[in-house]
């Protein structure tokens, strides 16, 4: 099978190497692709959201199976393009990607079908979403309807920071995402987790779940970002999560998208918050999550590649792989000012010496003359596997201390609270 990896993140690294290992992969390539997708397979120069050129260089180069990565990728509707072209895809088509490229769309998806969700105002402009100030209580988040790279969620804790927030995106016409609509939504309490979920079309199987963290800083201090870390399996919840989790969430899902008449072919990601009363979802992605991504697919066994084709096909077959009982913690190292700033760096050595059980993701970057140049922002993740998750953790950050010495000129930063008890 000749497979087609459409992004240029740490998580299409990581897919791209999971893919690489899989029995029934013969080739891998990437679009536009990063140094680690360059280390085993062929990056193409082309962007993540020009569907018309992905689709024809697919029909050059017989590709069987392509997996979108990014989010941009399926709201510029490139599953549409391929799947017109007669490419396999593991992604859902623009229509049913709404799920993410809309947070409106998504709360009256939840609401019409029965989806535990937070209670929420629909504001187009900033005197309405003062007014819905009024309706909820004092701690409230604000959403961008639009995609916004994960920076467009603020969880205010009173009044005053909701209406600074909302004074700036408004006052400055820099409503993140673009366009004027947000979400007023009342303020969630519990603990917060990744579940993911394979969709055929007919069926959705739960498939791994990790916890992530979206802060800046530690103890989840500073603006939000992309993520900043994550582990699974996740801990501190119930045992029966799952199954709680396919009867209050997946479910009623599945239901809504076949009376919604959409085909979703793809995985779906329920970021959830587990309150006292059980799981309400906060958002839905419309693909594997950064860096989530890069802390489940270590835990992967078995044909991963032969998975996400027989996904696409509209047939699952969910005995090709199997997680590992081994957890996995991943640690991001951004450059310095992130969020607020993506500063390119260069000169980065591509192969640096980590301790066992760990591997290094690259997030956007190019190899150029044996170096990697790096666009900045989220630099790499680096992962490692442990019987526990505590010993997953000691060996992640055994691995951030190598790389800092390795990058040291760059200053590159870090939380150091990742997984920890």
């Amino acid at each position: 099978m000749r497979v087609l990896v459409v992004g240029g993140g740490a998580r299409e690294d990581a897919l791209s190497w999971r893919i690489a290992e899989s029995p029934s992969c013969d080739a891998v390539f990437a679009a536009p692709g990063n140094a680690g997708t360059a280390s085993r397979g062929v990056n193409w120069a082309i962007p993540a959201t020009d569907g018309k050129l992905l689709a024809r260089r697919c029909v050059e180069e017989r590709i069987d199976l392509a997996v979108l990565g990014p989010e941009t990728s399926i709201a510029a509707g490139v599953g549409d393009r391929l799947r017109a072209a007669g490419i396999t895809v593991f992604g859902p088509d623009r229509s049913a990607g709404r799920l993410e490229s809309s947070k409106i769309f998504a709360k009256r998806f939840m609401q019409r079908h029965g989806v535990p969700t937070a209670r929420a105002s629909v504001a187009h402009s900033l005197e309405a979403a003062l007014r819905a100030l009024d309706e909820h209580d004092d701690g409230v988040a604000i959403k961008a309807d639009g995609l916004a790279g994960g920076k467009g969620v603020v969880v205010a804790r009173d009044r005053e920071a909701a209406k600074a927030t909302l004074a700036q995106w408004y006052g400055a016409s820099r409503v993140p995402g673009g366009g004027n609509d947000v979400l007023v939504e009342e303020r969630l309490e519990g603990q917060e987790l990744s579940l993911f979920a394979l969709c055929d079309g007919e069926r959705i199987v739960p498939f791994g779940a990790a916890c992530d963290y979206k802060r800046a800083g530690d103890a989840d201090t500073g603006p939000n970002t992309g993520g900043m870390g994550a582990y699974s399996p996740p801990r501190g919840i119930p045992e029966d999560f799952v199954s709680v989790a396919c009867e209050r969430i997946l479910e009623p899902v599945q239901r809504g998208l076949a009376a919604d008449g959409e085909r979703y072919l793809g995985v779906l990601y329920c970021g959830l918050m587990w309150t006292q009363d059980g799981p309400v979802v906060i958002e839905f992605n419309a693909r594997f999550g950064d860096p989530e991504a890069q802390v489940l697919v270590p835990r992967i066994e078995g044909d991963f590649a032969a998975l996400l084709r027989s996904v696409a096909n509209g047939k699952l077959e969910t005995d090709t792989v199997t997680f590992s009982s081994r957890a996995c913690v991943g640690i991001v190292l951004a450059t310095s000012g992130y969020p607020a700033a993506a500063t390119p760096i260069s000169g980065l050595t591509p192969n640096v010496a980590l301790p066992d059980a760990c591997r290094m993701f690259w997030g956007s970057s190019i190899l150029r003359n044996g170096a990697v140049d790096a666009s900045g922002g989220r630099v790499l993740t680096v992962t490692a596997t442990g019987e526990e998750v505590e010993h997953a953790r000691a060996r992640a950050y055994e691995g951030v201390r190598a790389l800092s010495a390795a990058f040291g000129a760059y200053d590159l930063s870090y939380r150091t609270d990742i997984a920890r008890v």
